[in-house]
């Protein structure tokens, strides 16, 4: 007769894979988790249990953060925390200190801002409606830049071009703007910006002198990118006009206000509108009206209001210019200057592409290519050149014509390739190929609420460099089964999740003394991630439902065993399960106890009248237990309270029972 212990059986599990929610808990790997929550597989034998979270320094947001970017400007990273109020505060990474940037109002604080950098001396900034700005870690500045240059009088009597002078740069920080005249028959005949400057918020007077003639004169305009602005657009240029100075623009309706323009005369007809205020919040094509009178005209010319509706949606530094995305278009700034929308080299380019559908999601400048995301396509510029005339020319070359992103902030480079997360999955682009990494988030995916704000970055973790996408939860899995902000952190083919903070809305990631940190906020806080090591976490482990080399064969659980390695104590709350239910809960700890002949604990007291907790020693732990359960298939579920530990193995002695 065999003996009993003959009739048991070990399952040991070591090698960790990932996260696999995709199928049912009994379908995955016997190395993979069902779930696994600060808990990052490493690698054999070694399932360390995450870091949580730490303040920065004594930083405070005034205001509930609505959008959150890194930057370097100078030597110094900062945080930027755009505030639904409107402001702008920035928390230098070097010195922890809170710098306020922008106050109340200058942002439109929607949570739609788009960030990029230009060298290490600006950061470039794009509100949805207010248009785009620099900041040079001190100065704010509008990059309002001279558009086109209108002559009112071409004047006469010149032998040589006179000089232009342009007024001054509203802001502090703007750049002054520049140009030339050239003449023709001894009067101005044109007028060409060699710098468009930046800082203008209102259009600057433009002033000719010199050259032996007199009476030229001109008017500017200027460019902002901002939304309820507007421009006239000539559609017929009449006829008879004899004096310009006497030529009337009047525009009414459009539900805005301020908007004035010049209209420009030449060869008796108008030639086109300057605007010298582009007005702002004109919302209403229908009721938009611009008409020109005077000016002796024997036919009135006609003209349209177009109303600047689309939102900047994304800004880039590319192949040394500034891209900016509205709509369907992308402008990009000259080789001169990255402010710079006006001169010769700068442009723009509609993409009317039908696999764009919709407007632009997001640029992205990366691998040597300019990204342009729409909702299910991707496009890429490349190959950019100056022509002998001064114009630009670049390669437009659609890559994905099916997958794309709406969620602009959890678009990023990671190594070679880039990074993406769309309402229903993780995708990586690898030069024109896309591919889907998130197979195992897919039980995961649905239960996303995707109204709240999607983010993402790189963060050194363990010393492996991870990709981590922040997404509010409503599964009720895990730690906790209420709603809350989750990090589905990515490595080497394999996904875990973070929760250090369940109201961590926003996360950014920057390079700070040679490590990729990722950063976050709750609202108000400003937090590091995965950098408090000695502070307890809450973790939740939960293998497979494993068939034990024989998945037709009930088994009786006997004892469980879990292997760790300590810095400190730790103490578990493990379930052995199968597939229709759990086991009662067993509490393993590294504590000693001491016990009386009555089985009671007998609890030591110190001075202060405090009980005594009597540790175990440090190092390798094989925590076991009894165990009671029945099943075809077996796994356990490990949660936990305590910091800085790893598990190294879990062990299962059954016995095999029934076939079916």
């Amino acid at each position: 007769m065999a003996s009993a212990e003959q009739k048991k059986s070990y399952a040991v599990v070591k090698q960790f894979k990932g996260l696999n929610t995709k199928a049912n808990r009994t379908a995955i790997q016997e190395e993979e988790f069902a779930w696994l929550e600060n808990a990052m597989p490493v690698g054999y034998a070694n399932l360390r249990i995450t870091p949580t979270y730490s303040n920065v320094g004594n930083v405070t947001f005034a205001n509930v953060v609505s959008n959150y970017f890194s930057v370097n400007v100078g030597l110094n990273d900062y945080l930027l925390a755009f505030q639904q109020d409107g402001r702008l505060q920035a928390v230098n990474l070097q010195t922890n200190s809170l710098i306020n940037v922008a106050a109340v109002g200058t942002f439109t604080g929607d949570g739609a801002t788009n960030v990029s950098q230009w060298q290490n001396t600006n950061t470039l900034i794009a509100d949805s409606n207010k248009g785009l700005y620099s900041w040079d870690g001190t100065n704010l500045v509008s990059i309002g830049s001279v558009g086109i240059i209108g002559i009112t009088n071409p004047g006469s009597g010149y032998v040589t071009a006179p000089s232009v002078k342009i007024s001054a740069p509203n802001q502090t920080g703007g750049q002054q703007a520049y140009a030339t005249a050239s003449i023709t028959a001894n009067a101005v005949s044109a007028i060409i910006l060699t710098n468009a400057g930046s800082g203008y918020t209102s259009s600057p007077t433009v002033t000719l002198s010199g050259g032996g003639g007199s009476n030229a004169t001109a008017v500017a305009q200027i460019i902002t990118f901002a939304t309820g602005t507007m421009s006239v657009l000539v559609t017929n240029g009449g006829a008879g006009y004899t004096n310009a100075a006497n030529t009337v623009v009047t525009i009414t309706g459009g539900g805005g206000a301020n908007a004035a323009g010049t209209a420009i005369v030449s060869g008796n007809i108008v030639t086109q509108v300057i605007m010298t205020n582009v007005g702002d919040h004109y919302s209403n094509s229908a009721n938009l009206s611009v008409t020109i009178t005077g000016g002796g005209a024997t036919t009135n010319a006609t003209a349209n209001g177009v109303i600047t509706s689309n939102a900047i949606v994304g800004v880039a530094t590319f192949s040394g210019r500034t891209w900016v995305a509205q709509g369907r278009v992308v402008s990009y700034s000259s080789a001169i200057s990255f402010t710079d929308f006006s001169t010769v080299s700068a442009g723009q380019i509609v993409l009317t592409d039908s696999t764009l559908h919709g407007n632009i999601q997001q640029l992205l400048s990366a691998n040597n290519f300019l990204y342009v995301f729409g909702d299910d396509s991707i496009n890429v510029f490349s190959n950019l050149q100056v022509q002998t005339n001064g114009t630009t020319v670049f390669t437009n070359t659609n890559v994905s014509a099916s997958v794309g992103s709406k969620r602009p902030y959890a678009i990023f480079p990671y190594f070679r390739s880039v990074l993406f997360m769309n309402d229903y999955g993780v995708y990586a682009l690898v030069g024109s190929t896309t591919s889907k990494l998130s197979d195992q988030l897919d039980g995961i995916v649905p239960n996303i609420d995707f109204t709240k704000p999607i983010t993402a970055g790189q963060v050194l973790l363990n010393n492996i460099l991870c990709s981590a996408f922040n997404f509010y939860y409503t599964g009720g899995q895990g730690v906790s089964s209420s709603n809350r902000y989750l990090q589905a952190v990515f490595f080497e083919k394999k996904w875990f999740l973070t929760s250090a903070d369940n109201a961590l809305s926003y996360v950014t990631s920057a390079p700070v003394g040679g490590k990729i940190n990722l950063y976050g906020t709750n609202g108000n806080s400003c937090v590091q991630l995965y950098s408090n090591a000695g502070a307890n976490v809450s973790s939740y482990v939960q293998t497979a439902l494993m068939p034990m080399g024989d998945p037709i064969r009930t088994k009786q659980a006997l004892k469980l065993g879990v292997e760790a390695t300590l810095t400190n104590n730790a103490t578990m709350l493990v379930t052995v399960d199968s597939e229709s239910g759990s086991s009662p809960t067993y509490t393993l700890t590294d504590y000693v106890y001491w016990v009386n002949n009555f089985g009671t604990t007998i609890p030591w007291i110190n001075n202060s009248l405090a009980t005594v907790a009597w540790n175990g020693s440090a190092g390798y732990v094989l925590y076991k237990n009894d165990a009671q359960q029945y099943g075809k298939y077996l796994g356990m579920t490990v949660q936990s309270n305590s910091a800085a530990f790893v598990i190294n193995g879990f062990e299962f002695e059954h016995e095999l029972r029934v076939r079916f």
